[in-house]
C-alpha cells in the first residue's frame, strides 16, 4: 500500500458526494469535479439571502455586489493576477475564448498569423479556425508521437506576421503538461501574444499568470470544485484594447465590458467558496506556513495536490503496465510524471471503448470514452475518433484504494479480451 501524509480522509469528508453511501468512484473528474460541502452552502445562501439583480441601491443588491467582488479577488488570488478587475465571470470558458477570438478578428492588422495545436480541446481550435473568414491564417504546431508538445517544434512557425499562439496548459484527453512559460517567451519574442486553456490544468497545479507571462486565460470553474461557470483573465491593458459587445449604457471598462448580461451569480458564489475550501486544505497540509495570506494558503493547496496525484497517477500507470493487452497513450513513463496531470487515455485491445467504460459502470466506475472533444488529437495518436478512447481523470479526492479496484476491474475486462482471442 503506497503511504501518502496528504490528508485524504479529511478531504473526502468535505464533498457530500463522497458520502452518500453508493461507492460510487468519480473518475471522469476531467468532465466535471465534485463540490465540497462549503460550495454547497455558499449557493444556497446566495438564493436564499440575496437572490436579486446586481446594481441596486438596497442591501440585497449590494450584497450581490460584494459577492461578485469578493470571488473576483479569490479568483485573482488564485490566478496571482495584479488586478481583480482583470478577471471576468460568464458561464463558460468556450464562450469567453469565443468572445477573445472575435475581439481579437477585429483588431488583427497586418499580423495575421495564429498558431494552434492539435493537442487542445475542440473549443479551443475550432473557435480560432472560423477566423479564418475575417482573413486569419492558421499554423499548426504539431503533437508528438509521445503525446507532447515541443518548443523547439514551435520556433519555426513564429514571425513578423504571428498575432498569437493559443494552446492548453495541460491535454483534457492525454494529460500532457505544455512548457507554456516557455512558450510566452518564445511568442513575446517575436511579438505575439500567447492564449492558454487552463481548465484541465487548473485543479491539478499552481498557476502563475504573472510568473507564465501569458496574456489571456481561460478556466472553467465547474472542473475545480465549484458550479458551471467560468471565468477570463487577461492583462489589464490588453483586455481594455479589446472591442467587445455591450450595451450602450455599459461603461466601455473592465471587467464589465466583457461581462455580458447576467450570468449565474450563486455559480459565482460557489467558485468563491471551492477557493476557500482550498486555502483551508492548504493550512491543514502545512500549519502556520501560510502566514494568512490567502495566495500562500492556494500555493500549499495545489503543490500538495500535485504530490498526491502524482502518487495516484503513478500507482495507475504502474499497474496499467502490466495488462499485456492494454495500452496507454502520452506519457506513461513513472520518471515523468512532473510532464503530466493524472488523467489517463487508453484502449484494452480488442475490446471498444465504450464497452469498456460501460463495465466500469457496471462496477459502478464512471470512467469517459469517445473522441474527449479532441478528434485532431486522438487522429494524430493513431486513435479512430468515431470508436475513440477511454479515459479515467483523477481528483486530489480520489484514493488508492480506488486505483486498485479500478484495476481489477479493467484486469478482468481484458483478461476477457485475451479469452475470445484465444478461442477464436
Amino acid at each position: 500500500m503506497v503511504k501518502s501524509s496528504f490528508p485524504i480522509d479529511w478531504v473526502r469528508q468535505q464533498f457530500p458526494a463522497l458520502n452518500t453511501g453508493d461507492n460510487f468512484t468519480f473518475f471522469d473528474n476531467g468532465a466535471g469535479a465534485q463540490v465540497p460541502q462549503v460550495v454547497l452552502e455558499a449557493v444556497e445562501q446566495h438564493l436564499v439571502r440575496h437572490n436579486v439583480q446586481r446594481g441596486g441601491r438596497y442591501g440585497k443588491s449590494q450584497a450581490v455586489d460584494a459577492a461578485l467582488q469578493s470571488a473576483r479577488e479569490s479568483v485573482a488570488v488564485f490566478l496571482n493576477a495584479r488586478d481583480p478587475c482583470e478577471v471576468a465571470f460568464g458561464m463558460n470558458a468556450t464562450s469567453f475564448i469565443r468572445l477573445v477570438s472575435l475581439a481579437i478578428a477585429d483588431i488583427l492588422g497586418k499580423r495575421k498569423e495564429i498558431i494552434l495545436t492539435d493537442l487542445d480541446h475542440e473549443a479551443n481550435i475550432a473557435t480560432w479556425l472560423a477566423l479564418q473568414s475575417r482573413g486569419a491564417e492558421i499554423r499548426w504546431w504539431r503533437v508528438r508521437a509521445d503525446g507532447t508538445l515541443h518548443t523547439s517544434d514551435l520556433q519555426p512557425l513564429l514571425n513578423d506576421q504571428t498575432r498569437l499562439v493559443s494552446c492548453a496548459v495541460a491535454s483534457n484527453a492525454l494529460g500532457s503538461i505544455v512548457d507554456v512559460k516557455g512558450v510566452a517567451r518564445m511568442a513575446h519574442s517575436a511579438g505575439a501574444e500567447v492564449f492558454l486553456d487552463a481548465v484541465h490544468y487548473a485543479p491539478h497545479g499552481v498557476i502563475d499568470v504573472q510568473d507564465w507571462d501569458c496574456d489571456y486565460l481561460v478556466c472553467s470553474g465547474y472542473k475545480i470544485f465549484a458550479p458551471h461557470m467560468g471565468f477570463l483573465w487577461g492583462k489589464r491593458k490588453l483586455l481594455e484594447r479589446l472591442p467587445t459587445f455591450r450595451e450602450d449604457f455599459i461603461p466601455d471598462e473592465v471587467p464589465g465590458k466583457i461581462e455580458v448580461g447576467t450570468y449565474v451569480y450563486e455559480n459565482v458564489a460557489g467558485m468563491d467558496a471551492a477557493l476557500r475550501y482550498l486555502q483551508e486544505l492548504g493550512r491543514r497540509v502545512l500549519p502556520g506556513s501560510a502566514d494568512g495570506s490567502p495566495r500562500a494558503g492556494l500555493v500549499n493547496s495545489m503543490e500538495a495536490i500535485r504530490s498526491y496525484e502524482k502518487i495516484l497517477v503513478g500507482e495507475l500507470l504502474c499497474r496499467f503496465a502490466e495488462i499485456d493487452n492494454l495500452t496507454v497513450y502520452g506519457i506513461k513513463d513513472c520518471g515523468r510524471l512532473d510532464q503530466r496531470v493524472p488523467t489517463v487515455c487508453f484502449n484494452v485491445n480488442g475490446i471498444p471503448a465504450a464497452a469498456v467504460a460501460q463495465g466500469c459502470s457496471d462496477n459502478a466506475i464512471g470512467v469517459r470514452d469517445g473522441n474527449m472533444y479532441s478528434p485532431r488529437l486522438l487522429r494524430r495518436m493513431g486513435i479512430s475518433p468515431e470508436t475513440g478512447a477511454v479515459r479515467a481523470s483523477l481528483a486530489h479526492y480520489n484514493t488508492v484504494e480506488e486505483i486498485y479496484r479500478f484495476i481489477d476491474v479493467t484486469q478482468a475486462i481484458a483478461g476477457h479480451a485475451r479469452q475470445r482471442a484465444i478461442g477464436s
